[in-house]
C-alpha cells in the first residue's frame, strides 16, 4: 500500500522523529492506527449506551402520564436559575 501525506502531515511526523520519542514513521503510523481503532470502538460503545438509555426512557414514558411540554421546559429552566 502506498500512502500520500500532506506536507503538514509529513512535517508532523518529522517533528516527532526529531524529538527522538519514536524510532520510525512506521511506528508513528502504527500508534495512530491503534488509537483510531480505540476511538472507533469507544464511539461504538457510546452509541450503544445512548441507545440503551433512550430505549429505557421510551419504555418508562409508556408507564407515565403525558406532561405538558411548556411546563417541562419551565421546570428545567427553574433548575438552572
Amino acid at each position: 500500500m502506498r500512502i500520500n501525506l500532506t506536507p503538514e502531515q509529513e512535517h508532523f511526523i518529522q517533528t516527532k522523529l526529531q524529538a527522538g520519542k519514536y524510532r520510525s514513521a512506521e511506528e508513528i503510523l502504527e500508534i495512530a492506527l491503534r488509537l483510531l481503532d480505540e476511538y472507533d470502538r469507544s464511539e461504538a460503545e457510546w452509541v450503544e449506551e445512548v441507545r440503551v438509555k433512550i430505549d429505557a426512557a421510551v419504555e418508562a414514558s409508556t408507564h407515565q402520564p403525558p406532561i405538558d411540554g411548556e411546563m417541562f421546559v419551565n421546570k428545567i429552566l427553574e433548575r438552572f436559575q
